[in-house]
């Protein structure tokens, strides 16, 4: 199986501050990777680099097998797709967050498709014209991850997207999750027992460290 991401000998320090030493990790294809560990340990700092937000100190990140440095930003992020904990939505409507993956690549928002994931989300279409402002935290965290989901990416990164939601709206993430699994890569960071327990591998992350 090919692997869709290589970490290789990753360092990262900061401030004279040593967040992550010689990190090696493959991702192959179609795998869902958990990583687990205390808070503080480096989990996150790993998705960021993995999604282009930081650059390590020392270290290669492939992309199959190529330098993914090199390969321009907005290319790079239609492929490998990072979800915040907290999600981040802009403009007024959800309308605007769901178009926007459309108006990037120059095309026409598809609403049969935007409706396709809204209820799969147990959303009605008519949320299009919602104002986010008057959505509940589990209701933006669903919208913000079938943004991300518009157009499916290679590689989804999912940094504690549960957390803080109720019973309810984890199942319905865990549903939207598992429907991508069967064509995407996933590398998840959670503290969730119970997703710590489906888990397919677990990689602990222990001071800045992989502890095998």
């Amino acid at each position: 199986m090919t692997d869709v991401l290589t970490l290789h000998q990753i360092s990262l320090t900061i401030r004279g501050k040593t967040l992550l030493k010689d990190i090696n990790l493959s991702i192959p294809k179609g795998s869902f990777i958990t990583l687990a560990g205390p808070s503080g340990a480096g989990k996150s700092t790993i998705l960021k680099i993995c999604a282009r937000l930081l650059t390590p100190s020392s270290g290669k990140l492939l992309y199959n097998e190529s330098d993914a440095f090199l390969i321009p930003p907005h290319d790079y992020r239609r492929h490998v797709s990072y979800c915040f904990q907290q999600p981040v939505l802009f403009g007024e409507t959800v309308a605007d967050n769901l178009n926007f993956p459309f108006q990037i690549r120059n095309q026409v928002p598809d609403q049969e498709r935007q409706h396709a994931l809204l209820d799969q989300i147990n959303l009605p279409a008519d949320y299009l014209s919602k104002n986010i402002a008057s959505l509940s935290g589990g209701e933006k965290q669903r919208i913000a991850l079938i943004r991300n989901l518009m157009f499916e990416p290679d590689v989804l990164l999912l940094d504690e997207v549960t957390t803080g939601l109720d019973a309810e709206n984890k199942q319905i993430v865990h549903r939207l999750i598992d429907n991508y699994r069967q064509k995407g890569t996933i590398l998840a960071i959670t503290h969730d027992q119970e997703e710590l327990a489906q888990a397919e591998k677990i990689v602990t992350i222990k001071g800045g460290q992989i502890h095998e």
